[in-house]
C-alpha cells in the first residue's frame, strides 16, 4: 500500500485557478512582441490590434471601449518611452544580467514597471495584473519570478528609484540624463550638441520626447479650411494650430479618421512642423517663372499634399516622386482629388528621370535617423546606432545635390530633416556648399528660411531653421533654403 503524503492539520491545498485574460493587458504585450521581433513600429502595429480587440468584444457580446483603448496605447507608448529607465530600474531588481533574461518576461515586467511608476494605477492592482498577464502569457513558473521582482521594484516610487540607479549629474551628466530622461547616452550626446546651451534646454527636450504629442490635422487648401474642421470637430474637441495658418490641433483622445474632410482626402494628419517646412519652400521669394514644383522625397505624401494643394492655388504642377512603388501608392492616394494638375512617379532622385534646371521650387525631405519624432516613434531611439549617420551620409549629400541640379538658375530648393542631429542637417549643407568631402562645391547660397516662418519664435541665428518639441511643440524638423545662382 503507498504512503500518501501528509499534510499539516487544518491546510488545504489551493485549487488550480485558470489565470484570467484581460484583452487591455494582451494587447499591450503583444504590440511590444511585435516591436521587438519584428522591429515594427508601434503606431503601425497598435491600430489594427486594437481594432481586433473591439471586434472579439463585440463577438462575445462584451466591450471593448474607449477607455480600453486609452489604456492599451499608454501601456504601450509609456512602457516603449521610458524603456530605458525602467531598464535600469529592472536591471537593479533581478540576480542576472538583464541579456539574460528572456524577451517575453522583459516585456511584461516593463509593463509592469510602467504601471507601478508612470501611471496611477494602485500598487496592488498593477502588481496584480502584471502577475495575472504572465500566467496567460508565460506561465505559472515565470510569472512567479514577475511577481518577486514587481514587488521590489514597488517598494520606492519612480524618483526614489532614480536617485539609485541614476548616476550624480556632477559625475556622468550624459548618462545621468540617458537614465533618468529614457534615451540613449549617444543621443543625448547629439541632441545637446545640436541644441546647445546648458543643462536646462537639454533637460527640456528630453522630457518633450516622452511626452504623447498632439493629433494635427492639415486642411489642405483649395479643399478644406481650419474653419471647416473645427466646426465639424467641435471647439470643445479642437484647437487652432499654434503656427501653421492650415493646422487644427485635436484634443486628447481625437479620432482623426472619424473626421468627414479627412476621410475624404481634404485634410489630413500633418505634424505642424512638417506643414511649416511645405509653407517654407512655397513662400520662398522666387524671380521670374514659377510653373512646376517637386517634391523629391514625397512618400508617405503628406509634404506633398500640401504642396500640390499650394501649387494648385497659383496654377503651378508638382510632381511627386518616390522611389519605393508601395510608398508612391501612398502618396498617390494623398494627392487624389487635388484641383490642380500634378503626377506622381516611382523614381530614384540620386539618379532622376527628369532634365537638369526643370523645376523652379524642390523639395528633398532626406531619409535620416527620425530622432526629431521621437515623441511618435519613442522606439527608434533604441534602434538606431551612432554609425547609422553614417550610413545615411552619402544619400543624403547625393539627393541635395541632384535637387540642386534639378532646380533652374534662380530658383529654390529646400533641404528638410526630420532629425536635428547635426551630421544630418548643417553638416550636410555645409559639404555640398564648399565642396568638403572632394566633391566639386554646387554653386548655391542659402536663404534666410526665419522670416518665411512668421510668428514663430527662438528660430536660432540662421539662415536655417531648427524646430524643437520643447520650444514649439512640434517634430525636431530642419530646414535650409538654397538659391541656385549658376
Amino acid at each position: 500500500m503507498t504512503e500518501q503524503p501528509r499534510r499539516r492539520p487544518g491546510k488545504q491545498a489551493k485549487p488550480y485557478r485558470r489565470p484570467q485574460k484581460d484583452p487591455v493587458r494582451v494587447l499591450a504585450f503583444e504590440a511590444l512582441r511585435a516591436v521587438d521581433e519584428r522591429d515594427a513600429y508601434a503606431n503601425l502595429v497598435l491600430p489594427p490590434l486594437l481594432r481586433k480587440a473591439r471586434e472579439a468584444a463585440e463577438a462575445k457580446g462584451g466591450g471593448f471601449d474607449a477607455r480600453d483603448a486609452a489604456l492599451a496605447t499608454e501601456l504601450v507608448y509609456g512602457t516603449l518611452r521610458r524603456q530605458g529607465t525602467y531598464d535600469a530600474i529592472i536591471a537593479a531588481c533581478v540576480d542576472r544580467p538583464l541579456r539574460e533574461v528572456d524577451p517575453p518576461v522583459l516585456d511584461v515586467l516593463s509593463l509592469g514597471a510602467h504601471q507601478l511608476l508612470g501611471t496611477r494605477i494602485p500598487t496592488h492592482a498593477a502588481v496584480s495584473a502584471s502577475v495575472e498577464l504572465a500566467r496567460v502569457v508565460l506561465g505559472d513558473g515565470r510569472a512567479k519570478f514577475v511577481n518577486a521582482v514587481l514587488r521590489k521594484i514597488a517598494a520606492d516610487d519612480l524618483d526614489g528609484w532614480l536617485e539609485r540607479v541614476a548616476p550624480p549629474y556632477d559625475e556622468d551628466a550624459e548618462d545621468h540624463l540617458a537614465v533618468v530622461h529614457s534615451h540613449p547616452r549617444w543621443v543625448v550626446s547629439a541632441l545637446w550638441d545640436a541644441l546647445g546651451g546648458g543643462r536646462a534646454g537639454i533637460e527640456d527636450l528630453l522630457e518633450a520626447d516622452n511626452e504623447r504629442p498632439e493629433v494635427t490635422l492639415v486642411a489642405r487648401p483649395g479643399r478644406s479650411t481650419p474653419e471647416e474642421l473645427l466646426g465639424v470637430v467641435g471647439e470643445e474637441s479642437a484647437l487652432p494650430g499654434r503656427w501653421s495658418p492650415y493646422a487644427v490641433r485635436l484634443a486628447e483622445g481625437g479620432e482623426p479618421g472619424a473626421i468627414g474632410p479627412v476621410r475624404e482626402g481634404r485634410a489630413g494628419v500633418q505634424d505642424e512642423g512638417s506643414q511649416l517646412v511645405a509653407i517654407a519652400l512655397a513662400n520662398a521669394p522666387l524671380e521670374g517663372r514659377d510653373e512646376r514644383w517637386l517634391d523629391g522625397c514625397a512618400g508617405p505624401g503628406g509634404k506633398a499634399a500640401l504642396l500640390a494643394a499650394l501649387a494648385a492655388e497659383r496654377g503651378a504642377a508638382l510632381l511627386a516622386s518616390e522611389k519605393q512603388p508601395h510608398r508612391a501608392r501612398l502618396v498617390a492616394r494623398a494627392l487624389d482629388g487635388n484641383p490642380g494638375p500634378y503626377q506622381v512617379i516611382a523614381a530614384d532622385g540620386t539618379r532622376p528621370p527628369w532634365l537638369p534646371g526643370s523645376f523652379d521650387r524642390v523639395l528633398m525631405d532626406v531619409p535620416c535617423s527620425g530622432l526629431g519624432a521621437l515623441r511618435r516613434r519613442p522606439e527608434a531611439r533604441w534602434r538606431r546606432r551612432p554609425d547609422d549617420m553614417d550610413g545615411f551620409a552619402p544619400l543624403q549629400r547625393a539627393l541635395l545635390r541632384e535637387a540642386l541640379s534639378a532646380v533652374r538658375v534662380g530658383g529654390v530648393v529646400g533641404y528638410a530633416t526630420c532629425s536635428p542631429h547635426l551630421a544630418e542637417t548643417r553638416v550636410v549643407v555645409d559639404d555640398i556648399l564648399t565642396g568638403r568631402g572632394g566633391a566639386e562645391p554646387v554653386a548655391a547660397e542659402l536663404i534666410d528660411a526665419r522670416p518665411l516662418m512668421p510668428g514663430v519664435p527662438a528660430l536660432g541665428d540662421g539662415p536655417d531653421v531648427q524646430l524643437w518639441p520643447h520650444l514649439h511643440g512640434t517634430d525636431a524638423m530642419y530646414l535650409a533654403l538654397l538659391r541656385r545662382t549658376a
